[in-house]
């Protein structure tokens, strides 16, 4: 025979019962954030937002991408840094060197001529997108996806010198802290001095440097207008960022949100690939029709040349950098 205080008990129970399966439904829920190196409103942070929705949706809410532009939440060689040890989930941005030289290997300069070499070497299946899935691993990070970005260029707060010779030029210019752009710059003729991206900027506005190597059309438009006056379209390296996220973040997810995770990933992937070619001729339009730059047209004789140069001069240091038997492994796959 049940008493009221006992059916109080049970009723009580019950509550609990509820409230403890209904707070293990909301725990499963996931907030991710993702950082980038773009302005909001740039392509990749509209194709991003994009992204997280398909995310949210697929998972039936389970899983919230926040985006996080402009380096919000620190340069993106802290941000790789913070991905490995899972303080930060998520990334899409180029791959930092600092904690492993061989990473460098994606950024080898020259060394696709064209877009349909760039896909076999740095799409899903090439050589590149296999190698750097791999290095990603050994730092506790699964890479997601490639996202091609485009073919580098040099911007210039000045008009060119000798745009398509190798000859000393007198210019200084920005170039990445990584070995592979500051080796390129000095073949190409030009004085390359290694600044930080965050400084970048104020560094040509003030004349520190004279302009910046290490970018294309569509981050010169975004991060540096203000101060291109020239834009040569050298197709110095194939840029692409990675997709990346904590093990950590992904092993917390259960099965059917990391493979819903992954399906978006590829998606996305899939999607840049279709249109990123078009996309860097609508960029270097864009710096022409709106900030009135100069763009300079090279010759296909030109482009050879000066890839050559750089080949000779730039790949047996990259190599001595990277390891020679094993960089020369990836190169030849690449080639072949």
């Amino acid at each position: 025979m049940l008493t009221k205080g006992n059916t109080m008990k049970k009723l009580l129970g019950a509550t609990a019962v509820a409230t403890f399966i209904g707070l293990a439904g909301l725990a499963q829920a996931a907030d991710l954030k993702m950082s980038h190196v773009r302005p909001q409103g740039a392509t990749i942070d509209v194709e991003l937002k994009a992204f997280a929705d398909n995310v949210k949706e697929t998972t039936g809410g389970d899983v919230n991408i926040e985006i996080y532009a402009a380096s919000a939440l620190g340069d993106y060689t802290t941000v790789q840094e913070r991905v490995s040890v899972g303080a930060i989930e998520m990334a899409t941005q180029p791959a930092a060197t600092g904690t492993d030289r061989r990473m460098q290997i994606a950024t080898v300069p020259f060394l696709a001529s064209n877009w349909e070499e760039a896909r076999k070497i740095f799409g899903p299946g090439g050589v590149i997108h296999d190698t750097m899935a791999e290095l990603y691993s050994k730092q506790d990070i699964t890479m997601l996806a490639a996202y091609p970005v485009y073919f580098g260029g040099i911007s210039l707060n000045r008009d060119a010198v000798a745009p398509g010779t190798t000859e000393a030029k007198g210019i200084k210019v920005r170039v990445p802290g990584i070995k592979s752009f500051q080796l390129t710059g000095e073949a190409l003729g030009y004085i390359p001095a290694p600044i930080p991206f965050a400084e970048a900027f104020t560094a040509v506005q003030v004349g520190v440097v004279d302009g910046v190597i290490g970018s294309g059309a569509e981050g010169y438009y975004a991060s540096f207008r203000d101060v291109t006056k020239t834009y040569i379209p050298a197709n110095t390296h194939f840029e692409v960022w990675y997709m990346i996220i904590s093990n950590e973040a992904l092993a917390n997810l259960d099965e059917d949100d990391q493979a819903a995770l992954k399906k978006a990933a590829g998606e996305f992937e899939a999607a840049r690939w279709v249109v990123a070619e078009e996309d860097q001729g609508k960029w270097e339009q864009r710096l022409t029709d709106e900030l009135d730059a100069k763009v300079v047209s090279l010759t296909d004789e030109q482009l050879a040349a000066m890839a050559t140069t750089v080949r000779e001069a730039v790949w047996p240091e990259l190599l001595k950098d990277v390891g020679q038997e094993w960089g020369q492994s990836i190169l030849d796959k690449a080639l072949n």
